[in-house]
């Protein structure tokens, strides 16, 4: 980061500190308000100009014991004057609110940052909560960082003093003077944070929306009290230069629901949506039933066979049938999955895998269910496997998916994960008027129907809603024939049904975009190739490596089954192929096969994002080996 001094416009006093980015870390109790700060933070970092990349980490357990370890959330945010891929490899400054926040997250922070801590909550009950037998505030154990105690809690009581709440509602207000002081130390303007505050608290209590903002104001006075301390700085970060227009934060399960909606709109049809709750899918239900309105008609069923089948009976009936989950909640879905195959029936399925096998870790990220969205049912029951890289990218997917599916009579799995399933970023709002049209056409005339006779260039059959005149037909999971769709136990027929739905989707590459090279050139040294969430930490990683003058390009998937046509070609121009992923090497394996190339992998399964100095790392050693 390159650093400037400029004077500090927001408190009229001393100098701050210019910096290229930062990435600011909030840590507490899930009863803490942490994800809502960093989500207030977050639009106060759009509204100032900044590009941003976020990534809330939440505890895995419900209600896991006040001040442990177990329930710590936390809310990592880098924002500044440049293109940001990530969010950020560690923090230059982390708000803990007790012990337990800053022995999970003081590793998390760069050495020499700023580390604020909540003094008042660092009693020696708290302490042995969090494991800590003498006070890390007093043993030097944090000397490497720059440790600023403030008695945060006492100071909220004084700050809403006058408000009428009574202790405990009270100090719910601390995250907001937290927040505050934070927003000082940035130069974030606090207005449009007090204007949430009153709208979402003022109509229901009045107090509680004074308090919050009585909080929030002596925060940000605070801080410009702490200036006249030594080592204590403000800092300005610059305006991103970004496209412009109108743009709003959006988080993976946003840009699938808006993504949908919109689909709803250009294929003239509308969308059915039926999901079952699970960890990290379910944002994507709670945002698509505000969007009934758009053509979008949301379900939630009694289980995950359910919401799978009543997709499938939408689509059945002449709608887009969508269903969502994690790869638990897929698992299940799997013998409807089959179904739909079988049946030859459009249905989107969204995949938000989660890490760990079973329950595993519900709140952490993977990668790890590309081999159930390629194989993980019964049968040969081939479908189309895409994959977002990013929030924004679940909007286009979104209509990607819908396309295909509509155009082939053929089952979608969208992969995406828990990193881009709650990270937000800026996005460019676009004209739907302008995004091409899906045309969806339903098979009206009964003269020559065969239900399943085949469009000559797709292999797609007909779609026709029941209750159309003459085109009364069957489905099922049994067999049928070729053409009449009539139970057939004939062997040649089903070696000829299982090559159509084989040769249908292996024909859907011809109707994707070639593989392009993300940065850096079509042939060379080295080629890092990702899908999903990956994208970030390679972009950045490939650029930073690229400006010390490395042979390194980034080549980034998107479309995974079926691959895109020219991909091994591409591929072919490079002397070594690095393919980092949040799995054991699933994507790995598939280049190999498909390729009969000794590719290497590059596999992280902690259940968090790859670092930017990881990957680093791991291109320079095969370079300069």
């Amino acid at each position: 980061m390159s650093e400037t001094q400029t004077l500090n416009p927001e408190s009229g006093q001393g100098d701050r500190i210019e910096l290229e980015s930062a990435v600011v870390r909030f840590a507490g109790d899930s009863g803490d308000g942490i994800q809502l700060t960093g989500g207030q933070f977050t639009v106060a970092s759009a509204l100032a100009g900044n590009d941003l990349t976020t990534f809330p980490d939440f505890p895995a357990e419900i209600r896991a014991p006040v001040g442990t370890t177990y329930g710590v959330s936390a809310f990592q945010i880098n924002f500044g004057g440049r293109r940001i891929n990530t969010s950020g490899d560690a923090a230059d400054c982390l708000v803990a609110f007790n012990p337990a926040a800053l022995k999970t997250n003081i590793d998390k922070v760069n050495r020499g940052g700023l580390v604020i801590v909540d003094s008042g909550n660092f009693g020696p009950r708290d302490l042995k909560k969090a494991g800590y037998e003498v006070n890390p505030l007093e043993d030097g154990s944090l000397e490497g960082w720059n440790v600023v105690p403030i008695d945060i809690s006492r100071l909220t009581l004084e700050a809403v003093a006058d408000s009428g709440l009574g202790k405990v509602d009270a100090l719910r207000c601390k995250n907001f003077w937290a927040l505050g002081l934070i927003y000082w130390v940035f130069g974030r303007d606090r207005a449009p944070t007090a204007e949430w505050i009153e709208q979402k608290f003022g109509r229901k209590d009045a107090a509680i929306a004074k308090a919050n903002v009585d909080a929030l104001n002596a925060g940000h006075a605070f801080g410009e009290t702490m200036e006249l301390l030594q080592d204590f700085h403000g800092y300005r970060v610059p305006k991103a230069e970004l496209p412009p227009g109108l743009y709003r934060t959006i988080t993976g399960g946003d840009g699938f629901a808006l993504g949908l909606a919109a689909a709803a709109q250009l294929t003239e049809t509308e969308v059915v949506f039926a999901s079952y709750p699970i960890t990290p899918a379910s944002p994507i239900l709670h945002h698509l039933v505000k969007l009934t309105a758009y053509g979008v008609t949301t379900h939630q069923a009694e289980d995950e066979i359910a919401a799978a089948c009543v997709a499938i009976g939408a689509s059945y009936g002449g709608a887009i049938g969508v269903t969502s989950s994690s790869g638990p909640g897929i698992a299940l879905k799997g013998e409807a999955i089959g179904l739909a195959v079988a049946a030859e029936l459009p249905l989107v399925i969204i995949n938000t895998q989660r890490a760990g096998p079973s329950t595993g870790l519900p709140t952490k990220t993977e990668q790890s269910d590309l081999y159930q969205a390629l194989y993980g049912r019964n049968g040969d029951t081939p479908l189309v496997v895409l994959a977002p890289n990013s929030p924004a990218d679940c909007f286009t997917m979104a209509i990607e998916a819908t396309r295909i599916a509509t155009k082939y009579m053929v089952p979608v799995m969208v992969l995406s994960d828990g990193y881009i399933a709650n990270a937000s970023e800026p996005w460019l709002i676009p004209d739907v008027d302008s995004l091409p049209r899906i045309p969806v056409t339903f098979r009206q005339d009964p003269e020559g129907y065969l239900p399943f006779k085949r469009d000559p260039d797709t292999l797609a059959r007909d779609w026709a809603k029941p209750g159309t005149p003459g085109l009364a037909h069957r489905v099922g999971g049994i067999e049928r024939d070729s053409e009449t769709g009539d139970i057939s136990y004939d062997p040649a027929n089903h070696q000829r049904m299982t090559d159509f739905r084989h040769a249908k989707v292996a024909g859907v590459a011809r109707d994707i975009p070639p593989q392009t090279v993300d940065q850096g050139k079509e042939r060379g040294r080295l080629a890092v190739v990702g899908w999903g969430s990956t994208y970030g930490p390679i972009k950045r990683a490939v650029t930073n490596l690229r400006a010390e003058g490395l042979d390194v390009s980034h080549i980034h998937l998107r479309h995974i089954w079926p691959l895109p046509e020219n991909l091994g070609a591409l591929l072919d121009g490079f002397d070594q192929v690095l393919v980092p992923e949040m799995n054991t090497g699933q994507l790995l394996t598939l280049l190999r096969a498909t390729y009969a190339k000794p590719y290497e992998g590059l596999s992280k399964v902690t259940g968090q994002p790859f670092k930017i100095a990881e990957i680093e790392a791991a291109v320079r050693s095969r370079l300069e080996g």
